[in-house]
């Protein structure tokens, strides 16, 4: 298997919701592929789909039912300590849950914790250890 993500998927509660969240809290832009049933989001070198929780779950033959911690978390890797400030900041203004403010970390850097209408966390970090190249794509060192 080639090592490569191709889509992440989050069952979200309610598609609308999710989608104003992240269109206009974020400021990203659905694909034209995006329908009423599944919404899609270009990132980098991978998409971000939301689709209905159950259906989801239905999908994968799984139940939807569940709650707590998910035991995962996205992450948004910043180049400044300042720009993790400044995002948290406008997300707080914006009556974006904050989980965590942003702070030094046990592992060297700067981060602090978000979440969506559906409780995904979202890290704001700022690593001094990982590379971004020009279009904030994670780089190995050369």
């Amino acid at each position: 298997m080639e090592q490569r993500l191709t889509i992440v998927g989050l069952g979200v509660n309610n598609l609308e919701v999710s989608n104003d969240f992240y269109e206009n809290t974020f400021g990203w832009k659905k694909l034209k592929s995006s329908n009423e049933s599944i919404s899609f989001f270009q990132l980098n070198g991978i998409l971000l789909s939301l689709y209905p929780k159950d259906k989801l779950a239905e999908d994968a033959g799984v139940s939807h039912e569940g709650n707590g911690f998910k035991a995962f978390s996205l992450a948004f890797n910043t180049r400044t300590k300042d720009e993790v400030d400044d995002l948290v900041a406008d997300f707080q203004e914006k009556g974006v849950k904050i989980v965590k403010q942003p702070e030094e970390v046990f592992w060297g850097g700067y981060s602090g914790y978000i979440a969506d209408p559906d409780d995904n966390l979202w890290e704001i970090a700022f690593n001094p250890f990982l590379l971004l190249d020009e279009q904030g794509n994670a780089i190995e060192e050369k």
